[in-house]
């Protein structure tokens, strides 16, 4: 099956296309998928991460890949903008937030994900 990947970042069409398809379908390309929403300035950005946080914590395996890499803008705007709206990928996350909020690379620290990991964990205990 050929997926609509976005071609650009502004290409909105194409991000909504691909979020109207079954979870089992566009899983395979998660990774790329992902790649999308580096920056949440990117009008593809801003259809898809609505659509990842609905996706729950199915989506936790390759979040986790994005986590645990070298980019802290990419973690943040996956914590910001996905992982703070879905209590379960949260649950499924917690590991990773508790890291980033107790024990953050200096990085992290700059980038906002240690603060935005605490802000997550904080919240999930309303959950």
């Amino acid at each position: 099956m050929h997926l609509p990947l976005p071609r650009d970042k502004h290409d909105t069409q194409h991000a909504q296309a691909l979020i109207a398809l079954r979870w089992d379908d566009i899983a395979p390309a998660m990774p790329q998928i992902l790649e999308w929403v580096q920056d949440v300035n990117w009008p593809v950005a801003a259809v898809l991460l609505p659509y990842l946080a609905g996706v729950g914590a199915r989506l936790a395996p390759y979040v986790k890949t994005v986590l645990a890499g070298n980019d802290e803008q990419w973690k943040y705007f996956i914590l910001q903008g996905t992982v703070r709206h879905s209590p379960g990928l949260a649950a499924a996350l917690n590991g990773e937030l508790t890291r980033f909020a107790l024990m953050p690379t200096p990085g992290e620290l700059e980038a906002g994900v240690a603060e935005v990991a605490r802000e997550i964990l904080e919240i999930s205990k309303d959950f």
